[in-house]
């Protein structure tokens, strides 16, 4: 067979993109990368377009996550730019509605810092968890997550062992429970409910959303180089 003059190897490939070869040829098999053509030997044959499909699927990746940018690619060299061109903008869309779901929550948590546990708006006395998971619209299961996770330290009733939870402790639950609506990790949740606890204060909340807003901010930028690849791409490849 004729080879192609911009004819390159696996490990061009990798380079371009900082990856390995076995990566290269992963991506090849799962339709990331244009059909290769082989040699008599059974070699791929990969082309320019290939390195350019590559870097396109890396950017994509890096803003939109691997799942979306497989489902990009394959809809780009099955012809449907359409379908490509849908799934950047439910990304669009998903990452305006975490924006503005930020923003409330920033709201909504600098109103509970501010009140004392005395002077929340909610059920008085102490509760059971049943009580608590219905107040916050979580299952109990959720609740034990949060206690395994350090973030809850519900006192428990002698001699039954049940857990009570005191006003302190629902002010915390809630704060948890609307730094998960805005999907902020649980692992980096601690520091916040911690100086809550040490000082009553909002500092670290604050940090919280920022950091939030920040990754946000990454993420949008990077969709933004992501479609730009990806236009550069398709007008290459059609």
């Amino acid at each position: 067979m004729d080879e192609p003059r911009d004819r390159l190897r696996p490990i061009d490939l990798a380079r371009a993109a900082g990856i390995s070869t076995q990566q290269v040829r992963n991506h090849a098999d799962e339709g990331v990368l244009p059909p290769t053509a082989r040699t008599p030997a059974g070699y791929r044959v990969f082309t320019e377009r290939h390195r350019r499909a590559l870097l396109t699927f890396r950017a994509l990746s890096a803003g939109l996550g691997g799942a979306t940018a497989r489902q990009i690619m394959a809809a780009v060299h099955a012809g449907d730019l359409p379908r490509a061109l849908a799934l950047i903008d439910a990304a669009h869309h998903t990452l305006h509605e975490e924006r503005t779901a930020l923003h409330a929550t920033g709201q909504a948590l600098a109103a509970v810092a501010e009140q004392s546990p005395q002077t929340h708006a909610a059920p008085t006395g102490d509760l059971r968890i049943g009580e608590v998971a219905d107040h916050l619209g979580v299952r109990t299961s959720t609740l034990r997550v949060w206690e395994d996770a350090g973030l809850l330290d519900p006192k428990r009733e002698h001699p039954t062992g049940y857990r009570l939870y005191t006003p302190a402790d629902l002010r915390e639950a809630r704060m948890v429970h609307l730094l998960r609506q805005v999907r902020y990790p649980l692992p980096d949740i601690p520091p916040v409910i911690h100086e809550l606890r040490a000082s009553g204060g909002s500092q670290a909340l604050h940090a919280a959303l920022a950091q939030r807003g920040a990754e946000l901010t990454q993420r949008s930028r990077a969709m933004l180089t992501a479609a730009a690849r990806l236009e550069e791409y398709a007008g290459y490849a059609s």
